[in-house]
């Protein structure tokens, strides 16, 4: 076990981990940020995404020992109010059935969006590739993020 110092949503946290422990489940377990979630463990699905200095990865595989002073972005800090252009898009377009995948689609597509303001929908295809979303809203969630782009 070691202390891990970790800029979580803009405040500092402390946290004790086994260095091999996933940001998972330091955000799930040790810091009670429960927006993020578990799909399937091996970075494949998408549900664990979180913004580590504003790139999307896979929480479930960064282990907690390799975060050093890199700002961790998860969906409970992308906007205080829960009001992102991408969150309110989200609510307009009616994307989420069950909502599990949900804040791993819109932390992806907030990278997306924050390094191509107006992406195509060949770049929008590209980009939410790796997220996947049983319940298959994908033309909903295309739709949300032309209409948060158009917002931002």
């Amino acid at each position: 076990m070691a202390n891990y110092s970790l800029n979580i949503n803009g405040q500092q946290k402390t946290v004790e981990a086994d260095p091999d422990t996933p940001m998972l489940w330091v955000l799930r377990d040790l810091l009670d940020l429960k927006g993020t979630k578990f799909g399937c463990g091996i970075a494949q699905c998408g549900a664990c995404t979180v913004h580590l200095d504003g790139t999307a990865v896979r929480s479930c595989s960064v282990p907690v020992s390799a975060v050093g002073e890199n700002k961790i972005t998860t969906i409970e800090g992308l906007a205080e109010n829960f009001d992102h252009p991408l969150q309110n898009a989200w609510r307009e377009h009616d994307v989420p059935q069950c909502g599990y995948c949900q804040a791993g689609q819109i932390m992806n597509a907030a990278a997306l969006l924050s390094r191509n303001a107006s992406p195509s929908e060949t770049e929008i295809e590209t980009a939410m590739n790796g997220n996947i979303c049983r319940c298959g809203t994908y033309n909903k969630i295309k739709a949300a993020i032309n209409t948060a782009a158009a917002n931002m």
